[in-house]
């Protein structure tokens, strides 16, 4: 009696389970309102979107135009830029062309005023010999000796005039020959050019009435500085100089 009181009380008493009484929905109408609710959220997403693009002025059709317009802005730049590329490569070249022009304008115009003070000094040093009271006593002189280092190392180029004054009677003939002074490693030494195997050389003979200028070109040991040239003028036929003269090089 107590067991079926108490099973009683926890039925339909206070500490009873609660129950809730809901109308029945079929499930065709719960999925509807399932779509409905997701068409207008999706509508409201949509509306939301749409109205931002517009308000921020980025429709599709618009960026579309905007990207075609930059593109086509890219494409007059870079074509501009490589016109102006042309332009400088071609200045360049141009520029190049001017720059070597000069530099054999400048080479040109430094060999001609070399050649004018040349023949400047020729002009001045034949006036010298033609005073109204020139002396008759024959004899030979060696002007405007020099000895030059060349560009190529160990090679000099030597000048000199050889003049002839007096009553000039006949022509003087002989040959010309260097005795270069060298050291090399604390140590002195002569060459002689030509040597004697080409004493006869075409080059070092000298044949003149008036006067004659000697020029020619000499190589030296690699690693000899050359002190001092001794030019020396020989007559034919005669085993001693007629005169000699002794350059530095400059």
């Amino acid at each position: 009696m107590a067991h079926l009181a108490r099973t009683l009380r926890r039925k339909f008493g206070i500490a009873a389970r609660r129950v809730s009484v809901q109308a029945h929905v079929p499930w065709y109408w719960r999925w509807l309102g399932i779509l409905l609710g997701g068409a207008v959220i999706a509508g409201i997403g949509w509306a939301t979107y749409d109205f931002g693009m517009e308000f921020a002025g980025f429709r599709q059709s618009e960026a579309a135009r905007a990207l075609a317009r930059l593109n086509e802005e890219i494409k007059a730049r870079d074509e501009e830029l490589g016109a102006l590329r042309r332009k400088q490569a071609a200045a360049e070249r141009q520029l190049q062309i001017e720059r070597a022009t000069f530099g054999d304008l400048e080479k040109q115009m430094k060999a001609l005023a070399e050649e004018n003070a040349v023949l400047r000094e020729d002009l001045a040093f034949f006036q010298s010999l033609m005073p109204s009271g020139a002396t008759n006593t024959p004899g030979v002189t060696i002007n405007r000796a020099r000895v030059q280092p060349e560009s190529v190392p160990g090679e000099y180029r030597y000048r000199l005039l050889l003049v002839q004054t007096g009553q000039r009677a006949r022509e003087f003939q002989g040959n010309l020959q260097l005795a270069i002074n060298l050291t090399q490693e604390e140590r002195r030494f002569v060459v002689m050019v030509p040597s004697d195997a080409a004493k006869g050389a075409k080059e070092y003979q000298v044949n003149f009435k008036f006067f004659q200028r000697v020029e020619g070109s000499f190589r030296v040991p690699a690693g000899a500085v050359v002190q001092s040239v001794q030019m020396r003028v020989f007559e034919n036929g005669a085993s001693t100089p007629k005169l000699t003269q002794t350059v530095k090089p400059s």
